[in-house]
């Protein structure tokens, strides 16, 4: 029996693109919604997300009882997520753009403005750069070394390094992804990432944490 796949649909992600992206990889099918019981019965879940953390997490609250439902099936029945770009700064603590919204909570940590220490250095932080995996943390081995497309002005500042599943240099040291127990979080848009994204999810779809 094949897989259910939910991609959720709150609004404010690149759909199409990401569900594109999952079936070239190997999908089966994806389902896009934003049906709680879907997200409940599904065996993996996609988050995606583009635009401010705070407009992102307000969409994703607005839907009845879709964080529950999320929450329920990843963090209790422990299918595997990937969050990706602004669904990976949702998993954090906090966000801090245009005053303080609560993140999801699954990885401690806040998301806050890239700081422009060197005036070369354009804010946001857009187009290819390096991947460096971290091979402590839980599901890194998802993670390859490579270049991946960025598009973002905040990035996450994880509490714990252990957590921390790659990063990349953009005129110091940012998040690239996080990872813990069937969690997984990219900064980086695997969509838009061509072969490299493609062999990303393909890894996705295969990992049995």
């Amino acid at each position: 029996m094949a897989e259910v796949l939910a991609l959720v649909d709150y609004g404010a992600g690149n759909i199409q693109s990401v569900r594109n992206a999952l079936l070239t990889a190997g999908a089966d099918s994806v389902t896009v919604t934003s049906d709680p019981a879907v997200v409940r019965a599904a065996d993996r879940i996609v988050l995606p997300g583009v635009g401010a953390f705070a407009s992102c997490a307000a969409a994703l609250r607005a839907v009845p009882n879709l964080v529950e439902a999320m929450d329920e099936r990843v963090r209790v029945g422990a299918a595997p997520f990937l969050g990706i770009c602004v669904g990976m700064q949702l998993l954090a603590t906090r966000g801090v753009e245009h005053g303080e919204t609560p993140g999801l909570g699954w990885i401690a940590g806040e998301v806050r403005a890239i700081e422009r220490t060197d005036p070369a250095i354009k804010v946001p932080h857009m187009g290819w750069n390096d991947v460096a995996p971290m091979h402590h943390a839980d599901g890194a081995g998802l993670i390859e070394p490579g270049e991946a497309y960025f598009l973002h002005g905040y990035h996450f500042a994880a509490d714990e390094g252990r957590e921390v599943a790659a990063m990349t240099d953009h005129g110091g040291g940012l998040v690239a992804a996080v990872a813990r127990d069937t969690i997984l979080g990219v900064q980086f848009h695997p969509e838009k990432s061509q072969a490299y994204g493609l062999s990303l999810l393909a890894r996705f779809l295969q990992w049995k944490p």
